[in-house]
């Protein structure tokens, strides 16, 4: 089974929805023959490199509501996230342009890292309030996933990887997603949003149903776990 997620590392219910898609898989009897496919997409694809002011700034302008407004907005998140084991920190998250993470992304793919890389930068930008604008903090982030510092220094300081990202954009916009997080099953089911677990495992558990009745109707063999 297949997994391809839509989210940007700038979006707080896409970390809570990767916790719960981890929490269903946790439950799932097949977890090791799923593979979760990370695809970008950018909130904000026009956004500066960096956004004047702070996080609670940028919702201020971006919804027109007063700054305390936008704080109070962030609260029910907040709480969200404590609940998954998330602590989230608003006050401190650095508003960037989320291209070059998500090049680090597709670059950490290319040695099997990819869902290393998407856990580091969530957790960089949400809870530990790092610059995700700053190559030498994402080269800091890859080398600690294991890349070499000189390829991702060479990665980020080129287009590598522009055109991948802006290939799961359009072929997101294509299938019509309008929001993330958006999880796609087989190519053929999708869950809008941080839906909650009991959501997850009951499309991981009918998408299974559905690959194992299309397999036995095409006679293909099967082991005792199922069919890969």
């Amino acid at each position: 089974m297949t997994i391809d997620i839509w989210s940007d590392v700038a979006c707080p219910y896409c970390y809570i929805g990767k916790r719960h898609l981890e929490a269903a898989l946790a439950r799932f009897p097949h977890m090791e023959k799923v593979e979760i496919n990370w695809r970008s997409f950018e909130l904000d694809p026009q956004a500066p490199t960096k956004s004047p002011g702070d996080l609670y700034d940028v919702l201020s302008r971006k919804y027109g509501m007063p700054r305390q407004q936008a704080q109070e907005m962030t609260r029910g998140v907040e709480n969200m996230g404590r609940g998954v084991g998330i602590n989230f920190d608003f006050a401190q998250a650095v508003p960037v342009n989320t291209l070059n993470a998500h090049r680090l992304i597709h670059l950490s793919a290319e040695h099997e890292l990819q869902d290393q890389a998407k856990e580091a930068l969530l957790k960089a930008y949400f809870t530990e309030g790092k610059d995700l604008s700053d190559l030498a903090v994402l080269v800091q982030i890859g080398t600690q996933l294991g890349l070499d510092a000189q390829v991702v220094t060479e990665t980020l300081n080129s287009n590598a990887f522009a055109e991948a990202v802006r290939a799961d954009e359009e072929f997101a916009y294509e299938i019509g997603v309008q929001g993330v997080p958006f999880f796609v099953f087989d190519q053929k089911y999708a869950l809008r949003g941080a839906q909650p677990v009991e959501a997850f495992v009951q499309t991981l558990e009918a998408v299974w149903e559905k690959t194992q009745v299309a397999a036995a109707e095409s006679g293909e063999a099967c082991d005792v776990d199922g069919c890969d």
